[in-house]
């Protein structure tokens, strides 16, 4: 089963109400909203705002988004890391995201490779002690910047805690099959980010610097099934993930950074459905067979 979300990141230009953007979430079908760390944090001056509050509309917060340090002084990436916890509590997030540092596994020493991997595994049993899981993203510029980087760092870890948010993009990007990552990385996998581009030459509009920036540039941001990553093998595959996985469902957040993100977004969501209805139809049609 694979529950579809959208996240507030892509309305981080917008001048948007979360009540107003959930009230259309929900019309849409959308089983949940991903909130970004920025904006879980600027909510908290609105306590009647929470997860009780979104799921008696019946949406849920399957993550928030955030960036904890894994530099600099540790007590201070604790603090951070405890904060955002109590944010994801507030509003029943069972995840939290980071990226796995701000460095290529390729130009990182095994120096530097064992203190960023020593100050994840503190940081995941801070997660851990709240009950919670700490997801890793794969992508670009990163410790999880390829397929066997990501690998070795779960493993150098190897804390019950972590987990990783599989973006299909990135992943593609790195050069490897989405597929067969996904079966390489699958007993870790709780969550995925779906985005696509025109070209493969194109992708450096996902730089975080431009993306964050109002006048950044959009061109190539294509809704998902449009792009260059082909997502179909990739949904096939994800039809019916709790028979193939034995884990929970599987959450996926649309992540659009383009214009128009209501009419993208909403059409992005009845595609997918009907691709993933599709898919599993078939699966079962050849189970009995």
């Amino acid at each position: 089963m694979i529950r579809l979300h959208l996240c507030t990141i892509s309305f981080r230009h917008h001048l948007v109400s979360l009540p107003e953007l959930a009230g259309w979430a929900g019309a849409q079908g959308f089983d949940g909203i991903e909130l970004w760390g920025v904006h879980a944090r600027h909510l908290a001056d609105q306590p009647s705002l929470d997860g009780q509050w979104l799921q008696a509309r019946g949406l849920t917060v399957p993550m928030i988004s955030d960036y904890l340090p894994l530099e600099g002084n540790e007590a201070d990436a604790i603090r951070h890391t405890r904060d955002l916890c109590r944010l994801a509590r507030h509003w029943r997030a069972p995840k939290v995201r980071t990226f796995a540092g701000q460095q290529a596994s390729a130009g990182m020493s095994e120096d530097q490779r064992r203190k960023v991997t020593r100050r994840l595994g503190v940081l995941a049993q801070c997660v851990a002690d709240e009950g919670l899981s700490l997801m890793l993203e794969t992508h670009p510029g990163t410790l999880a910047d390829t397929v066997d980087s990501t690998l070795a760092l779960l493993a150098d870890a190897d804390h019950p805690a972590l987990g990783i948010n599989f973006d299909v993009l990135h992943v593609w990007e790195s050069g490897a099959d989405p597929c067969t990552a996904l079966d390489q990385l699958a007993p870790w996998v709780r969550h995925c980010h779906f985005k696509n581009i025109s070209h493969f030459q194109q992708l450096d509009v996902f730089a975080p610097a431009n993306v964050y920036s109002p006048a950044g540039c959009r061109e190539g941001m294509v809704p998902v099934l449009e792009g260059a990553c082909d997502y179909r093998p990739l949904l096939t595959a994800l039809a019916n993930w709790r028979r193939r996985s034995g884990t929970d469902p599987l959450d996926v957040s649309l992540e659009w950074f383009g214009p128009d993100s209501y009419q993208v977004l909403a059409t992005d969501l009845r595609r997918l459905r009907h691709r993933l209805g599709d898919a599993r139809r078939s699966q079962a049609l050849t189970a009995c067979q």
